[in-house]
This record gives C-alpha cells, sequence and structure tokens, in this order.
C-alpha cells in the first residue's frame, strides 16, 4: 500500500508555529513515527506553500501514479480553494481532508471546508495524531 501525505501552507513550521494549537513536534519527527508504526505501507511526504504545487503534486500521485490514497492537510486554501475541490475530484485514489486543530472550536472563517464535499472524510483536532487516524482509514 502506498499513502501520499500532503501539507498545505505554514505546515512546514509545524513544532515552531503556535504551539498552543498545533503541539511542540515537527512534522519529521511525527513522519518518522508514523513510517516505523507502519512497516507495511509505503508513506511518503509532501510540504509546499503554494496552491498549484498542491495540485501538481495530488495529480502526480493520484492521477499518474499508483497511490492507494492521500491525506491532505490543505491549511488555509481549505477555506478558499475552488481550484483544490477540482483537483480532488478528478483522481482515482480517495483523499482524506486532515486538520491538525479542531477548526470548528476555532474561527468562523475555518468552519467551511472548501475541499470536504470532494474528500472521502474529514479528520480534525486530534493533533498530529490526525495523521493516524487518516493511514487507519485508508488501510480500512
Amino acid at each position: 500500500m502506498k499513502i501520499q501525505i500532503i501539507n498545505g501552507p505554514n505546515l512546514n513550521l509545524l513544532g515552531q508555529r503556535e504551539p498552543g494549537i498545533y503541539g511542540s513536534e515537527s512534522f519529521d519527527n511525527y513522519l518518522k513515527e508514523l513510517q516505523a508504526k507502519y512497516t507495511d505501507v509505503q508513506i511518503d511526504y509532501y510540504q509546499s506553500n503554494v496552491e498549484g504545487e498542491l495540485i501538481n503534486k495530488m495529480q502526480q500521485v493520484g492521477f499518474f501514479e499508483d497511490y492507494d490514497g492521500i491525506i491532505l492537510n490543505a491549511g488555509a486554501y481549505t477555506h478558499t480553494s475552488v481550484a483544490l475541490h477540482d483537483c480532488i475530484r478528478s483522481l482515482k485514489c480517495p483523499v482524506i481532508e486532515v486538520h491538525i486543530s479542531n477548526v470548528h472550536k476555532r474561527e468562523e472563517f475555518r468552519h467551511h471546508s472548501m475541499i470536504s464535499s470532494a474528500c472521502l472524510g474529514v479528520i480534525c483536532g486530534f493533533g498530529l495524531d490526525s495523521y493516524r487516524l487518516a493511514v487507519e482509514a485508508l488501510k480500512g
């Protein structure tokens, strides 16, 4: 099984950015733990602050390559991007939308997702463990 994790804008600063919301662990450290837990799954990681690069990566792994699923934390693009929504709908593999924080307990503009309706499911509010839950969901 092959799963691609894709993180959007500002998530390259995990562990440093607003630790009260996002925690103090870097994603690189967490990724090593996740890969060690799921040795039977190839878990790849990509991060970009640029919307078009996120779309290019999703098309690459979800349309042209043979991945079993994408775990997407689109960051702030979640609330604004019709382009990401359209991309997700075109993919051959499922996408799970993930958020570290519970977006529904935050600012009102974060309560609406432009991508949820195109995704298999949404997981939010469980910290970095949200990614593990998404892996479990894709494994079935």
